[in-house]
């Protein structure tokens, strides 16, 4: 289980600068329609950007060993943000239910709201997820 430090109420904020390699058509040596799209802010950029958020601010209240996943995205993405903008992402842990977390999200770039909503991680103990995830690679 994690730090008793850990509660609903935790917030934390993190900026990012938008380059070109967090823009839409970047992701196009995967996805090749992508290319011709607008050089914007990717959405799965923005929910990594969330995640990354989240972490964040868990550094300092998971034990040893732990780690944390993301296990649920309910996240709009509103307004486009260009590259040479910076963006914010704003989380509070509003909810805990034994090691599942729940943080409410808000995030801007320097003009308006660009999306909302909510995430849920669980935190793991690393060693046995590892160990788990090596079994269904081998297919046991």
């Amino acid at each position: 289980m994690p730090k008793p430090t850990l509660r609903p109420g935790l917030t934390h904020t993190e900026t990012i600068l938008v380059t070109d390699r967090l823009i839409v058509p970047e992701m196009a040596d995967y996805f090749s329609n992508f290319a011709a799209m607008p050089p914007v802010l990717a959405t799965a950029y923005l929910v990594a950007f969330v995640e990354w958020t989240c972490v964040r601010a868990l550094a300092d209240h998971l034990l040893e060993g732990e780690h944390s996943v993301g296990t649920h995205v309910d996240l709009s993405h509103t307004a486009a943000t260009p590259t040479g903008m910076k963006a914010t992402a704003a989380i509070e842990l509003i909810e805990m239910s034994g090691r599942k977390l729940r943080f409410k999200v808000s995030c801007r770039d320097e003009r308006e709201e660009i999306g909302a909503g909510f995430h849920e991680r669980f935190v793991i103990d690393q060693a046995r997820f590892l160990a788990k995830l090596g079994e269904k690679q081998a297919g046991r």
